[in-house]
């Protein structure tokens, strides 16, 4: 009989998956189990698994266990280095001395093999980056052991193509989120003055009374808005029904709610009742609605609501009931579709679609609809735009966002599918070889 012996801390939730195991943790288990299984937490920190084939001389065992509980997503580690996954997290604490806190994950980091952005200050940690699922699961259960962080809420989605990003940033930064007005400054490490946070089921439930929240015929009705705190760009591959485009380029720069103008199109805050209107809050992974929540709340806006979790928590949890199309990501994937997070979850219709995306994807050169809900930079390096764009405009411009791009000095070839442009110095040497030959 083969097995598998791993220690974990004690009381450790444990979710896994299997192919061939007989038992776990002395639990029979039937062969013909689909993944994932799972178990109630153990009373101790020992796992085994046994296989049963005595036939077999080097069974071959397949598992995943988890090392986080199921209340930050359940993320799942494989026992397999060839598996990438791409790991989220951000948490306001006060960190006396971040730049000791920095040296420390550096001496952790430099032994695995992870790429990503990872910044430390006095108000916490800020993290997005992939690598092997042991490796990333390693670095997240290393900082979770630390008392400050260990009710992080870890997201998870896996990286096909692996590491989704270039190479590993980890620093203190003043701002753990770029804003124009500074952030650093904000009074984030005090909950009452961010938003209250809505679990996915609980936004879900107030989606479906938005509707009837703008009944204006109802006299007993209460003003709702919902709010997108993110960039144009990406509401334009996905966003929640009746979330207006925020005509926002970099989130920086976002001002709703700060105009003393009476009127702005703009900025569905402008007049709003800020004692009696709620402000529904949404962004990608949540800390942008946390320090944006803030900034209203200094405002004066009193019922300010966010997604805890934000998009991606609620697609896990959720699926994809009340949203539309793809979700941005800050990653060489730059589009995830609703199943990423949770392949088996359907909306109310039975679908396992999102709403169809005919009303809203758009091509930024021709305005017909794009099929790919996946953005593209234009070939001129020098413009290097962010775009939506159908096949015939890519054919026509060669993958520039317009005639005059299309002409630069400094072009990058075409590009079809989900391709990403690499370093310049790359095409600029092939093009001199080409020459030359």
């Amino acid at each position: 009989m083969a097995s598998l012996n791993i220690t974990l801390p004690p009381s450790t939730p444990i979710s896994f998956s299997l192919s061939s195991l007989s038992e776990f943790h002395g639990r029979r288990l039937p062969h013909s189990s689909t993944p994932p299984c799972s178990l109630p937490n153990l009373p101790h920190g020992k796992i085994h698994f046994s296989h049963g084939r005595r036939k077999l001389i080097t069974p071959k065992i397949s598992c995943s266990f988890s090392l986080i509980p199921s209340t930050s997503g359940v993320p799942v580690v494989e026992d397999d280095d060839s598996v990438f996954i791409v790991v989220n997290f951000y948490h306001f604490v006060f960190i006396e001395d971040p730049e000791l806190d920095v040296s420390k994950h550096l001496s952790v980091l430099e032994e695995l093999d992870i790429h990503g952005r990872i910044y430390i200050n006095e108000q916490g940690i800020n993290a997005q980056f992939s690598g092997p699922s042991k490796d990333a699961m390693s670095y997240v259960k290393w900082l979770r052991d630390d008392q400050r962080f260990n009710d992080i809420l870890v997201q998870i989605s896996p990286s096909s193509s692996g590491h989704a990003f270039p190479r590993l940033k980890m620093r203190y930064k003043p701002s753990l989120v770029q804003f124009d007005l500074g952030a650093q400054d904000l009074p984030l490490l005090d909950p009452s003055m961010r938003a209250e946070p809505l679990s996915p089921v609980e936004w879900r439930a107030r989606l479906k009374s938005l509707d009837s929240s703008q009944d204006t015929t109802n006299e007993n009705h209460k003003s709702c808005i919902l709010l997108d705190v993110r960039n144009g760009y990406e509401w334009d591959i996905g966003h929640f029904q009746g979330a207006q485009r925020p005509e926002v380029d970099c989130f920086r720069t976002t001002s709703f709610g700060l105009s003393d103008l009476q009127v702005t199109d703009s900025d569905p805050l402008v007049n709003v009742d800020k004692d009696k209107t709620d402000i529904l809050m949404y962004c990608t992974g949540g800390i942008r609605c946390d320090v944006y929540s803030t900034i209203l709340r200094q405002k004066g806006f009193k019922n300010l609501y966010t997604l805890k979790g934000g998009v991606s928590n609620y697609l896990k949890k959720e699926g994809p009931e009340k949203w539309i199309g793809n979700l941005f990501v800050f990653d060489s994937r730059l589009s995830l579709p609703p199943a990423t997070f949770n392949p088996g979850a359907t909306t109310s219709s039975g679908s396992q679609k999102a709403l169809d995306n005919s009303k809203f994807a758009r091509c930024y050169i021709c305005n017909s609809q794009v099929h790919q809900l996946r953005h593209r930079n234009c070939a001129n390096l020098d413009c290097n735009l962010l775009y939506l764009c159908c096949t015939g405009c890519v054919e026509e411009l060669r993958g520039c966002c317009c005639p005059d791009c299309k002409t630069a000095p400094r072009l990058r070839p075409i590009l079809f599918g989900s391709g990403r442009y690499q370093k310049w110095h790359l095409y600029r040497d092939s093009k001199v070889r080409s020459e030359i030959s």
